[in-house]
C-alpha cells in the first residue's frame, strides 16, 4: 500500500497521499485527517470555544478529563464545527474537505463502523492556513469578551454552520446561494483580522498559481 508524503507545516500539505485512487487503511484516514485538521489551525479555535464552555467532545465518552481524546474515529476527524468550516469555506477548499469524507463509509455519531481497508478515489489537499485560524481566534477571543450575552459565540459557531451547510447545499442554484452568501457576510463581519489574514493568503495562492503556471508554459 503506497504511504503518506510528510511535509513541514509551513509546506503546502502537511501530509499527501501518494496517489489515488487507491485502498487505504481507517487508520491512515484518520491519520491524514489529523494532519490536515493540524495545518488548518483547528487547535488556535478549538482554544476559543472550550474556554467559552463550547467544547464539541463535551459529553463523549472517549473524552477523558485533562488528557483529551482517548479514541478518534472517523467521523469525529471529518466532522467541522461552523468556525473551522467557515475558514474552509472562505479559502474555497471545503468541498474538497467534503468530498473527501464522502468516500469514507461507516460514519456515525463520535463512532464508526469503517473498514480497516477501503478504496478512496480523491485525495486531501489542505495547505498551511494556520495564520488564518490564529487571527479569527483572536478575533472571537475579543468579541466574547466584548458581547456579555451567554453564549454569543457558540450561537455564531451555530448559525455560521447552518448557512455555510445551506450555501453547499444549493450548490447548483446561484441565486440562492447569493442571498446566503450575504449573511455569511454580514455574521463575519467582525473579523477584521481574519480577512486581513484571507487577503494575504489569496494574494500568495495567486502568486504561487502565477508561478505554477509560468513554469509549465
Amino acid at each position: 500500500m503506497p504511504g503518506f508524503t510528510i511535509d513541514h507545516p509551513s509546506g503546502k500539505n502537511s501530509l499527501i497521499l501518494d496517489e489515488a485512487p487507491q485502498n487505504i487503511s481507517r487508520k491512515m484516514v484518520i491519520d491524514l485527517g489529523m494532519a490536515s485538521l493540524q495545518s488548518i489551525g483547528s487547535e488556535h479555535i478549538c482554544k476559543v470555544c472550550i474556554s467559552n464552555s463550547g467544547s464539541c467532545c463535551s459529553g463523549c465518552r472517549h473524552l477523558s478529563d485533562r488528557v483529551g481524546c482517548q479514541l478518534r474515529n472517523t467521523s469525529c476527524t471529518a466532522w467541522l464545527c461552523g468556525f473551522i468550516k467557515y475558514v474552509l469555506y472562505e479559502t474555497g477548499y471545503l468541498q474538497e474537505w467534503n468530498d473527501f469524507w464522502e468516500q469514507v463509509p461507516g460514519q456515525d455519531f463520535r463512532e464508526d463502523y469503517t473498514p480497516d481497508t477501503f478504496l478512496i478515489q480523491k485525495n486531501l489537499r489542505i495547505p498551511s492556513m494556520r495564520s488564518l485560524s490564529e487571527a479569527l481566534a483572536a478575533d472571537l477571543q475579543e468579541l466574547a469578551q466584548t458581547h456579555i450575552a451567554i453564549g454569543f459565540i457558540l450561537t455564531l459557531r451555530e448559525k455560521l454552520d447552518k448557512n455555510i451547510d445551506q450555501f453547499m447545499y444549493y450548490n447548483n442554484e446561484p441565486g440562492k446561494q447569493a442571498r446566503i452568501r450575504k449573511r455569511i457576510e454580514f455574521l463575519s463581519l467582525p473579523f477584521d483580522r481574519f480577512h486581513l489574514a484571507l487577503h494575504d493568503f489569496m494574494e500568495k495562492r495567486g502568486a504561487l498559481t502565477d508561478e505554477k503556471d509560468g513554469l509549465s508554459s
